[in-house]
């Protein structure tokens, strides 16, 4: 268990990795919208929701100014957060792949006991992700669903493999057919970003795919 959620994490992780981030109003087009993926809304309402609940864990914790200050483009963070939600479960969708609430029970569980503490998985969770405490456990799925959808397409722990796990989230990319306010930049399917903004809590991992536990 403990390889399949270091596994999850990190194929999860590398999606991330290089993304840009977008803070947004609505568009002419989409008005009250910071994107439009897959002909759904991501409401600017629920994005500033996500800060400032990131925002409130960051103020609570010891190490609020370093937090803080290392996540100034918290809102383009968050979005790009939302919208890749949105093409894993496109990708999962297509492979016929699901994550049951016992799975992510237990995914949780298992996290739990290797960082120690609910509490030590908060702050790892909060200092290298910006998920706060309420958003664990829809970070917990999608790094499930990744692990399953690797298994499901024969992703092995190679530089195929993270390729095949690649091409699944761009050919889902293309078929959300994601559009984002011109103002804060174009979403690119085959890069999987927009603009060119980094998280600076992101951290590189390996470009090789790491396969779930039997693959």
């Amino acid at each position: 268990m403990h390889r399949r959620r270091r596994t999850a994490l990190s194929v999860s992780a590398a999606l991330l990795v290089a993304a840009p981030f977008l803070a947004a109003c609505g568009n002419e087009a989409h008005p009250g919208a910071a994107a439009v993926v897959g002909g759904g809304r991501i409401e600017v309402a629920a994005l500033q929701d996500q800060v400032k609940d990131v925002r409130q864990a960051q103020q609570s914790s010891p190490q609020a100014a370093q937090l803080v200050g290392s996540t100034g483009q918290l809102g383009r963070a968050k979005l790009y957060d939302l919208i890749v939600d949105r093409i894993v479960q496109r990708a999962a969708d297509d492979a016929g792949v699901s994550v049951s609430r016992k799975e992510i029970q237990t995914a949780k569980a298992d996290a739990v006991r290797q960082a120690g503490g609910e509490e030590q998985l908060a702050a790892m969770y909060l200092q290298q992700r910006g998920v706060a405490p309420d958003q664990i456990d829809n970070a917990i799925r999608r790094d499930v669903l990744v692990g399953k959808l690797a298994a499901a397409i024969g992703a092995t722990n190679t530089p195929a493999g993270q390729k095949k796990v690649n091409e699944a989230f761009i050919a889902a990319s293309k078929a959300l057919r994601i559009d984002v306010n011109p103002r804060y930049g174009t979403w690119d399917d085959e890069k999987m970003q927009l603009g060119d903004y980094k998280a600076p809590w992101i951290t590189q991992v390996t470009k090789e795919a790491a396969a779930p536990e039997g693959v």
